[in-house]
């Protein structure tokens, strides 16, 4: 009987931890402007695809919508969430500047891409699509 109680004790602890880290791990997407880091798939250098600013991100948990720059000028788009499902709507109107370096395009279409998101212990936000993170991005301190 000891190690009944033992064990429901145990797994019951183990899924109250388990429900807060994944509610801790939602939360931790909004009210943080993003800034990308590492984009998959171009031949070219980070540095030379956005060699003015780096694209950033904000995700808004009211209006489900996502807001920033893609490198070069200004977008949102809707998003949908589930659990670590993410998946973005197509981009809203947006500035229209002209972007030196072609990372703006790179940034959207990755975007369409992506099927869920995690968040490393190093607190990086990865955009991925099945197993393979697309976009990498850090925190930006205010």
């Amino acid at each position: 009987m000891k190690h009944l109680t033992l064990s429901f004790c145990i797994a019951s602890l183990l899924l109250f931890f388990s429900c807060k880290t994944s509610q801790s791990t939602s939360d931790a997407l909004f009210d943080t402007q993003w800034e990308l880091e590492y984009v998959t798939g171009p031949r070219i250098a980070f540095e030379a695809l956005y060699p003015n600013k780096k694209p950033q991100i904000t995700f808004n948990k009211e209006d489900g919508k996502v807001m920033g720059n893609n490198g070069c000028n200004g977008y949102s788009a809707d998003y949908t969430l589930e659990g670590n499902k993410l998946s973005f709507g197509e981009p809203g109107p947006s500035t229209l500047m002209f972007c030196e370096g072609g990372g703006e395009a790179v940034f959207l279409k990755t975007m369409k891409k992506i099927e869920a998101y995690s968040i490393d212990a190093d607190g990086k936000l990865n955009l991925m699509m099945g197993d393979l993170p697309m976009m990498r991005f850090k925190k930006i301190t205010r």
